[in-house]
């Protein structure tokens, strides 16, 4: 909701929501209503003044909601309007925050224009221990072979091709398909691992 003596777009957006670029993109995570009930959402665009959200439970519009939203982290803000499976929302920040989600969004559209599925930086291993279960949000499974993986992402061999951004899990480490390839897909983790979380996932691969 604009504020008071703000003019507003068609959309809904405020003068002030306007000027900042909006980077198409997806993004995963779960909403918090102000009666403290959390839906997950997919973020389709977002810009450093404003998100819009594919949702189960649409809010009221100026009611206030707070995000978690991978690879971004806490978004707070009002419901702004509604569209068909969703809605779109304010953001709420400082300038600094402001700068510093301008420049995440600006690496996440650079690296999904680059079909990029992980954060090159971090380094790729090879596991020993290469036989996993692969478990769609359906509750299919299929067994898998871990060709590398990484803090934020993994390449794998698999033989159906889920649809690029669908969720999924190998072992309990939550990702979606970011690329496909000859023999299998990448897949971008929901939260860069620790160290010690990828050796206690790799210790717990069966054999």
């Amino acid at each position: 909701m604009a504020l008071l003596g703000e003019r507003t777009d068609l959309n809904g957006l405020s003068n002030e929501e306007r000027q900042f670029q909006r980077v198409e993109l997806t993004l995963f995570g779960r909403y918090m209503l102000s009666n403290r009930q959390e839906f997950p959402c997919q973020v389709l665009n977002m810009s450093p003044g404003s998100a819009a959200m594919m949702t189960p439970h649409m809010g009221r519009i100026g009611e206030r909601v707070i995000a978690y939203v991978d690879h971004v982290g806490r978004l707070e803000g009002v419901i702004l309007r509604h569209f068909d499976g969703g809605f779109a929302m304010s953001i709420s920040a400082t300038e600094r925050k402001r700068d510093k989600l301008a420049a995440q969004l600006t690496w996440l559209a650079n690296r999904h224009e680059l079909n990029l599925p992980e954060d090159r930086r971090h380094e790729r291993i090879v596991p020993r221990q290469r036989e996993a279960v692969v478990r769609l949000e359906d509750g299919r499974s299929y067994r898998t072979r871990i060709i590398d993986l990484s803090l934020s992402g993994a390449a794998i061999e698999l033989d159906v091709r889920p649809a690029i951004g669908t969720v999924l899990w190998i072992g309990n480490m939550r990702g979606r398909v970011v690329r496909h390839f000859e023999e299998g897909v990448a897949v971008e983790f929901a939260v860069v691992q620790s160290r010690d979380s990828l050796e206690r996932f790799l210790v717990g691969i069966p054999n």
